[in-house]
């Protein structure tokens, strides 16, 4: 595969910063500069041709905008997600956009901190911590919630139909792919004391801060609201009062591996990071298997009856259209990644939508096949020590969302002129921001 972009790449020169790359894909960065564009509107609405051409002629690639290395071949995402000791967590939560100080006055004065916790831990607390985390989202919880789950789903849907009734029209992520999974989570949690809308408030405004590039008026109004998160944690940690059988009690509860109880920042840290990761991304994920559904002939009469049709269907958008598009890693030491020669402290960005889409491992990838042998081998939960630990939740809220919503709204399709609806697109997360539907 050929493109001017590309072709405009000469190998065998160094990154600016990070000493010389060597090897096959090796490029002059500044080449791309301009023309790959990682928060543009043209990637964020179509990122493929990009993670194609990348794959194809720059697999481990440095982009000279973000001074990040893009890894977009399966195997070597694979490779970076298992060898822990090579590839670290440690830059995983970093902010993308450097916070300027106007930002970083905002948060200060709030306290806010995040030490390693989850994502980011790659010390001896993690598997510790980990443990508390997954006790919640087990897949024998998970088993036991589907009740809940498909409640709550019935309580939204049942006021999905009454504003389509009145109105002709409704936006099902407003209405119920959001607010679903927060819902659950603040029940399978023991989360109390905050409204669903204000936790996914502070959830959107957190990935905004963190994994956007806004300009510093919204920064600053993204940190007021991250601020604002932080204090009501930090509150319901050291309040002492949540239930024993809660998420912040049981951290409450937790000591470290040499006996010291876990401290209120780092259990504030647990927190943030399961709050956001545990409804934000799964919201995002439910729209686009909505959204993705509508638009394939057949599918929705035939997800809401055909057993197990829900479930493949949820694994096959993992696979192509993952919520979570990428992830961070840093080299601790100098080595080698897809031939190319990486120096130690180099930042990788993981492709894990490319993954998902390379061709050496899902064959015509573009094809939504819902019977595919391999489906589950995709990296949309990431792999090893930090898979994430809601995976199970996730996708189990995904599947009854689509057939409870395919039942409940059989004769629904997209809205006229809802092709092309507007997409968030931040370093780490993409799905649509609308999945408007109408009622013929």
């Amino acid at each position: 595969m050929t493109s001017p972009v590309f072709d405009a790449l000469v190998p065998g020169t160094g990154a600016a910063g990070y000493g010389p790359a060597t090897g096959p894909g090796s490029c002059r960065s500044h080449e791309l500069s301009g023309l790959l564009d990682l928060f543009g509107d043209a990637f964020t609405r179509d990122p493929y041709p990009w993670l194609d051409l990348l794959r194809s002629e720059s697999p481990v690639h440095h982009d000279p905008a973000t001074g990040l290395w893009l890894v977009s071949r399966y195997q070597d995402i694979r490779r970076v997600l298992l060898e822990m000791d090579r590839f670290l967590p440690d830059n995983a939560q970093n902010a993308v956009t450097p916070l300027p100080v106007p930002v970083l006055r905002v948060l200060a004065r709030a306290g806010f901190t995040l030490p390693v916790a989850l994502a980011n831990n790659g010390t001896p607390s993690h598997p510790g911590l980990r443990r508390v985390v997954t006790r919640f989202l087990n897949a024998q919880r998970v088993q036991v919630a589907v009740p809940v789950i498909e409640r709550i789903a019935e309580e939204l849907l049942d006021g999905v139909r009454s504003h389509l009734g009145l109105t002709g029209g409704c936006d099902l992520f407003t209405a119920f792919a959001q607010i679903l999974p927060c819902r659950v989570l603040m029940e399978i949690l023991g989360v109390q004391g905050v409204e669903p809308a204000t936790l996914i408030r502070w959830s959107d405004a957190s990935l905004e801060l963190f994994w956007g590039k806004p300009p510093l008026q919204r920064q600053l109004e993204l940190a007021a609201s991250v601020a604002e998160f932080h204090q009501w944690l930090t509150g319901a940690v050291r309040g002492g009062t949540a239930p024993s059988d809660s998420l912040i009690g049981a951290l409450a509860r937790h000591r470290l591996p040499d006996d010291r109880p876990l401290d209120v920042e780092t259990a504030v840290a647990a927190c943030f990071f399961v709050l956001i990761a545990g409804q934000s991304t799964t919201g995002q994920l439910i729209a686009t298997v909505l959204r993705r559904a509508l638009a394939e002939p057949g599918m929705w009469p035939q997800a809401a009856e055909e057993p197990g049709l829900a479930e493949a269907w949820v694994e096959e958008v993992l696979r192509r259209e993952p919520p979570v598009t990428t992830w961070r890693r840093v080299t601790a030491q100098a080595t080698r990644l897809g031939g190319v020669g990486l120096p130690a402290g180099a930042p990788l960005l993981l492709m894990l939508m490319g993954g998902g889409s390379d061709p050496a491992v899902f064959p015509q990838p573009e094809r939504m096949c819902p019977n595919r042998a391999n489906a589950r081998h995709h990296l949309a939960f990431g792999a090893g020590r930090h898979r994430c630990p809601g995976a199970s939740l996730s996708r189990t809220e995904a599947v009854v969302a689509l057939r409870a919503a395919a039942r409940r709204l059989p004769d629904i399709r997209s809205a006229v002129g809802e092709a092309d609806p507007p997409m968030l697109g931040l370093l780490s997360f993409r799905a649509p921001l609308r999945v408007a539907v109408e009622q013929p």
